[in-house]
């Protein structure tokens, strides 16, 4: 097993530059997700991780070890995608184009029938739909804990709000999600959690 994040980062702060690009492979995938489902778009993703990657280089050499530095990196992914909508002011289009990809990141092996891709398509298109009624807080946890799986610590963390907050806006998120779904037709999709302890 290779070297933990925390490992690549004090390696990196040693003067190891090789040690980000291991950072960058380990995580570019899980940013680059997470950002196109708050922005909607292929080129506004592309730019954004790279500004968040960017920013991430910049910021290293003096990152305090007492976060963890996946949550500090979604937090700066968070956060260039908030200013980006904010500069846009329009509609927050949310797309969910990982629905043929299984939780864990891997593709699904058997191809789907014509049938199962249309089906697919209208299914998130109608999430995509649903996510964008949500407001930008409750969105951003559900991006965080549902399709990037972290904890709710490192979701409050990442969004330096209390975990309340977090445990809130993901119920009440989930819970407008499947309302929404439910009056579509569509069961199932988006359950909601246990009740908050």
């Amino acid at each position: 097993m290779g070297p933990t994040d925390e490992e690549l980062v004090a390696a990196f702060q040693d003067g190891d530059a090789s040690a980000f690009d291991e950072l960058v492979r380990r995580w570019d995938r899980k940013i680059h997700g997470a950002i196109y489902r708050v922005v909607g778009s292929d080129e506004d993703t592309r730019d954004l991780c790279q500004e968040a990657f960017l920013k991430a280089y910049r910021g290293l050499g003096t990152f305090k070890r007492e976060a963890r530095f996946s949550s500090w990196l979604y937090q700066i992914a968070i956060n260039v995608c908030r200013d980006r909508l904010r500069r846009r002011r329009g509609r927050i289009a949310v797309s969910l184009d990982d629905v043929e990809e299984t939780r864990d990141g891997g593709l699904r092996t058997a191809a789907p029938s014509p049938l199962e891709l249309v089906e697919a398509r209208d299914l998130r298109h109608l999430v995509e739909e649903a996510m964008a009624t949500l407001s930008a807080e409750e969105r951003e946890v559900v991006i965080l804990k549902e399709y990037q799986e972290l904890t709710f610590p490192e979701i409050a963390e990442t969004l330096e709000v209390p975990l309340s907050t977090v445990k809130t806006r993901l119920y009440r998120g989930l819970a407008q999600l499947r309302h929404r779904l439910e009056r579509q037709g569509v069961r199932g999709v988006a359950p909601l959690p246990a009740p908050i302890p």
